[in-house]
């Protein structure tokens, strides 16, 4: 057990040990922060689609109130 743990140790304080974790830390980081930006496009997305839904939609009752005689 001693062995292992004394070549762990070893392992873990090797320069490219140091490296490949940099950079699986920074790969990790890269996703988050790329997941982070693909939500927030859609959620911008979104809100102009419903945007552009309820205005359509309150064009539609303006009209049916002119229609009708009623100002708005």
């Amino acid at each position: 057990m001693k062995q292992a743990i004394g070549a762990y140790r070893e392992i873990t304080v090797s320069p490219e040990f140091r490296e490949l974790e940099r950079l699986r830390r920074d790969a990790l980081s890269n996703e988050a922060s790329a997941l982070k930006h693909a939500r927030r496009v859609a959620v911008q997305e979104n809100d102009k689609k419903w945007q552009g839904i309820v205005a359509d939609k309150d064009a539609e009752i303006a009209r049916l109130r002119s229609m009708l005689g009623r100002d708005a």
